[in-house]
């Protein structure tokens, strides 16, 4: 069986006690936050080896390393094939700065996107900026809606349902058809 196999059917399995699987998770997160801020302390350090020399120099699982793994594969500058990995499989843990703290924001990781290593990567704007853009990008705008009396958007002048509004025809972009 894969180690990412491994990993996914202790992590996520529904058949063990709630308390459990969060006692489970509660331990990983440290050990990850442990992790980062090893790497984050020298950002531009390559870090490289196979999962066993990785997990051994982090003092975690293999594992728990191939856990680790899957979380920050999005953020490396060239992904690692988590699915097949094994034991022997040579890994590198390059990733791009900002990429990884916006997936931290996204994951609502803040043990992770607010440790104090940061401050020194990023300022302080910096950090707010890249928070913000990853807020915006999963925020879903609804078009503004036009009731069928309302005044065409197109500036006609005519009602919408007597415009754009009719069947057939163009839609209007930016807007959602009554």
């Amino acid at each position: 069986m894969a180690l990412f196999d491994e990993w996914k059917k202790i992590a996520y399995n529904e058949n063990q006690p709630s308390q459990a699987l969060q006692a489970f998770w509660d331990d990983y997160f440290k050990k990850e936050k442990s992790v980062y801020e090893i790497l984050l302390a020298d950002p531009d350090k390559v870090v490289e080896g196979s999962v066993r020399e990785l997990a051994d120099r982090f003092g975690i699982t293999v594992l728990e390393m191939t856990g680790f793994l899957d979380g920050i594969n999005e953020s490396l500058l060239t992904p690692n094939p988590v699915e097949t990995i094994e034991e022997d499989s040579r890994v590198s843990l390059a990733f791009d700065k900002e990429r990884l703290y916006k997936n931290m924001v996204d994951a609502r990781a803040d043990w992770l996107y607010e440790l104090p290593q940061w401050d020194k990567i990023f300022s302080a704007e910096k950090k707010k900026e890249l928070y913000r853009e990853q807020k915006q990008s999963t925020t879903v705008v609804k078009p503004k809606k036009i009731g069928r009396n309302d005044p065409c958007p197109c500036g006609s002048g005519k009602k919408y349902k007597f415009c754009h509004g009719r069947k057939g025809a163009e839609p209007l972009p930016g807007y959602e058809q009554a």
